[in-house]
């Protein structure tokens, strides 16, 4: 027992070290946004809400935070339902090329985001639909249905095989199959891909920037502050973009992760 301590302590040590890399530039962001001094500096200025009250009146942000909102929403929901029939597709049927088809529908997340924007670009402006806000939406729901998909497939890993076909042999029919028995099982991981899925759309900015035309969306907004000058309204404008991601991730975890712990328990 007392020899494991010291692994434990060094496992601790990892743990802390990782969250501080990882949060550490997120809360100097969020304190350098009430920092009354434009550029961020040590010692830091007054204490101001300056940055906030530029941004909130600000119409462009408004609009571009409305964009995000219809954009990821949406997004969560045709990506999600494309993850649970893929999903699904591949759990319940046995078909020629199946791994081909299992590869292509998981290689999105695998290329790089410009390759991805300049494709998206191209193949939006050949069939007359770029600078549409459902154009951001249509690549976002290709973005991150594989996303969907791997936890509806965990998901439906931990249902008995034989539960379908016992519910067919009771007279049920393949749809009412599915509403009663296969989509109640998989509610918390449907639930836990559309945070997942919103909470990506919501922080993608490369496609975004590239397809969205005057659709702004708030990381597209961020980049061009950013392109333009150093401006204390992008910590403003990030704090708010992590928070609402950071918030849709929990939740993802929590419906899914509760559900795991349902099941293991005795």
């Amino acid at each position: 027992m007392n020899s494991s301590r010291p692994l434990n302590y060094v496992l601790a040590a990892y743990v802390v070290l990782i969250f501080a890399f990882v949060f550490a530039p997120i809360i100097f962001s969020l304190i350098f946004s009430f920092n009354s001094q434009r550029f961020p500096t040590i010692p830091l200025g007054e204490f101001s809400t300056e940055w906030y009250e530029k941004i909130l009146a600000d119409p462009d942000v408004w609009e571009a935070a409305l964009n995000s909102l219809i954009v990821s929403s949406s997004t969560a929901v045709i990506a999600t339902f494309l993850g649970f029939c893929t999903a699904y597709s591949d759990f319940r049927y046995n078909f020629r090329l199946k791994g081909p088809y299992l590869g292509l529908i998981l290689l999105p997340p695998t290329i790089p985001l410009i390759i991805m924007a300049l494709a998206m670009l191209a193949w939006f402006s050949k069939i007359g639909m770029s600078g549409q806000i459902y154009s951001i939406i249509i690549a976002h729901s290709v973005l991150t249905a594989p996303f969907a998909m791997a936890v509806i497939r965990l998901r439906l890993n931990q249902m008995d095989p034989d539960l379908e076909a016992a519910a067919w042999n009771l007279g049920g029919s393949e749809w009412k199959t599915m509403r009663h028995v296969i989509i109640p099982f998989c509610k918390p991981a449907i639930a836990s891909g559309l945070f997942l899925t919103a909470a990506v759309s919501f922080d993608e900015f490369a496609v975004s920037w590239f397809v969205s035309g005057l659709n702004k969306t708030l990381p597209v907004i961020i980049l061009e502050i950013v392109q333009g000058n150093i401006d204390p309204q992008v910590n403003a404008i990030g704090t708010f973009v992590f928070l609402i991601s950071m918030t849709l991730v929990v939740l993802a975890q929590v419906f899914f992760a509760s559900r795991q712990l349902k099941s293991i328990r005795p």
